[in-house]
């Protein structure tokens, strides 16, 4: 009964959008338990003493380096963060993985894109979706370091839509193995990893199967040349070629046309993890801004003290700030709902797919928001750092070329974008999230009389809280009249979709910087916080003027008439302060925190 009780009163993924969350409720970075902040700082020892060191050495294709980098992450046990302790991992909870992706991920991303690949894409398709024989021959080896793993899943023709290669498996006469042929591309870890994860079609099979594909060169495989490509420079990137590689049919992953769903999940993971990967990236980025801006002297004077690039660096560190507090928050809700389904007694598999699966929302809005906020981060670096930016001399140039890549892998932003909304509306229909009904009492709203009496806002950020109720309504009346205008012809419109993205995105991110900042502020004082919660403000602040550009963009588009004066109005309803904050001073506020500390340390 407890359980059920428990379960029941657990968020659902989505559900942000049409409930209100309370601060004590998330968790946020200030809240690592002492062994987590261990963990931390172990990774943050190693990367301050393996990889930081070495970034120039990165920048040269060095693949040698990155394999051998990787092998005494795994000789510390960083690559088996995620992996049960039974197969040799450490078995740890979702968000100290999350934890441990972050602080490795910082310093070059090329180390950042080979621990992923192979932690998440290229390791956890076996945790999750092996049998246990599959599970006891390769995880260990995985876990530790002895192999390295890769995924094969892009191929020429098949990008985005993944289910469309035309690589293919074909059973031999004796039944004993399939020959698998055909090209994949882009494949991270291709020139030193043990092992591909393969998907490949059997027959005519509607959907594409998964396969455990030993490395042997002798067995049908060949590899392109290194990709030369704009960033991760020592990521070793290659073309794979299959030619009737002989694979034992034991060694096809989870069920037979059941590859496309194994990709998919695999990816939900990926998504949050790479979120986590561009963090530290930011926190490093800004550090060596700052750093530079304090040493760099113009006019007699810091250039850290000019207007111009103190409104960089209170931007930069308030997109960090949210980032975190976003990240982390959606981190514990899959941690919860993997263990409620472990109480119900659910495998340590099932569970795992499951807890993400149901945040899947979430994950896509964070690989799309914080990979952007890394590239506008390491854009403004480089030019706090001005002409030195441009330059190879300087971590500027590196850090702005790696971060581009974060807006493609995993699925693009363009693609993700679509995905949040559509997966929110799919959710509704199941009846997982009641949409459409909150999205009809805003569209009753719109036809009252509106309120003209003035809130209480005597408690701590309550205007904003308030802001934050009321964006909700504007992403519910745009996306819910939308959905009810085009039914299920609604992904046609991708225009529309990425509008509604964007609100949707927005507001979770702004909203968790908000419940950080009033958690932290109830804990240890309002004075304490006062520039976290001015970067909540900020935060806030630029997200209502962003909604503001994309709701009107996309009424505009689908509605007319008195129907879109309604609309309309309604948006200058919700997207009102009623006190506005003054930027500059909020701007300015966090800057002289970051000046000060000559780095990010919040």
């Amino acid at each position: 009964m407890e359980t059920k009780e428990k379960k029941d009163n657990m968020i659902r993924g989505g559900q942000f959008i049409v409930t209100e969350t309370k601060a004590e409720d998330i968790f946020t970075p200030e809240d690592f338990s002492d062994e987590q902040k261990m963990m931390r700082d172990s990774v943050k020892e190693f990367v301050d003493r393996e990889i930081w060191p070495k970034k120039e050495e990165f920048e040269k294709k060095n693949y040698d380096l990155t394999e051998e980098v990787m092998r005494k992450a795994g000789e510390l046990g960083f690559l088996g963060v995620a992996v049960p302790e039974e197969y040799g991992g450490l078995g740890m909870d979702f968000v100290s993985t999350m934890l441990v992706c972050d602080y490795i991920s910082g310093a070059t991303g090329s180390f950042s894109t080979a621990f992923g690949a192979h932690t998440g894409i290229g390791t956890l398709p076996i945790t999750l979706y092996g049998t246990e024989e599959q599970k006891k021959k390769y995880i260990p080896k995985l876990a530790t370091g002895e192999w390295f793993g890769a995924y094969c899943l892009t191929e020429p023709g098949a990008g985005s839509d993944a289910n469309s290669g035309k690589t293919k498996a074909v059973l031999s006469e004796d039944g004993t193995h399939y020959k698998i042929t055909g090209q994949k591309m882009w494949i991270s870890n291709a020139g030193f990893c043990d092992l591909f994860i393969v998907f490949a079609r059997i027959e005519d099979d509607k959907n594409i199967t998964g396969f455990i594909v030993e490395k042997d060169l002798e067995n049908g495989i060949s590899m392109g040349d290194e990709e030369k490509k704009l960033g991760i420079h020592s990521s070793s990137t290659r073309q794979v070629f299959f030619n009737e590689t002989k694979v034992p049919v034991e060694n096809i992953l989870g069920e037979r046309n059941g590859g496309f769903k194994i990709a998919m999940n695999a990816l939900n993971v990926g998504r949050i993890k790479l979120a986590a990967a561009c963090l530290d990236a930011q926190r490093r980025t800004i550090s060596s801004a700052v750093q530079y801006a304090n040493d760099r002297v113009q006019f007699n004077t810091p250039i850290s003290k000019f207007g111009a690039i103190r409104s960089k660096l209170a931007e930069m560190a308030t997109a960090a700030y949210a980032g975190e507090a976003a990240s982390y928050r959606a981190a514990k809700n899959i941690e919860d709902r993997i263990n409620a389904r472990k109480e119900q007694g659910n495998s340590h598999q099932e569970a795992e797919l499951k807890g993400v699966e149901e945040f899947a929302i979430e994950c896509s809005i964070l690989k799309v928001a914080v990979s952007e906020d890394i590239q506008n981060c390491s854009d403004e670096g480089i030019q706090i750092y001005g002409g030195m930016g441009f330059s190879a001399d300087t971590p500027m140039e590196s850090a702005w070329r790696d971060a581009r890549i974060a807006r493609i892998y995993e699925g693009t932003n363009e693609i993700n974008r679509m995905l949040s909304v559509g997966m929110l509306v799919k959710k509704a229909m199941k009846g997982h999230v009641d949409f459409m009904g909150p999205a009809q009492a805003v569209a009753d709203e719109l036809t009252g009389i509106p309120s003209f009496d003035t809130p209480d806002f005597s408690e701590l950020l309550s205007e904003e809280k308030d802001m934050i109720k009321k964006l909700k309504k504007v992403f519910l009346m745009v996306a819910g009249a939308a959905a009810q205008k085009f039914g299920t012809e609604l992904e046609e419109h991708q225009q529309l979709l990425l509008a509604s993205a964007d609100i949707l995105i927005e507001i979770y991110m702004a909203e968790s910087a908000i419940l950080r900042a009033e958690k932290s502020a109830k804990i240890k004082g309002k004075e304490s916080q006062s520039v976290q919660i001015a970067m909540a403000k900020l935060k806030l602040y630029n997200a209502v003027e962003k909604i503001n550009k994309k709701a009107k963009e996309g009424i505009i588009s689908f509605a007319e008439g008195d129907e879109q004066k309604m609309m309309l109005m309604g948006l200058k309803r919700f997207t009102k302060y009623y006190n506005y904050p003054n930027i500059v001073e909020l701007r300015n506020t966090i800057a002289d925190r970051v000046v000060e500390d000559n780095s990010y340390k919040f």
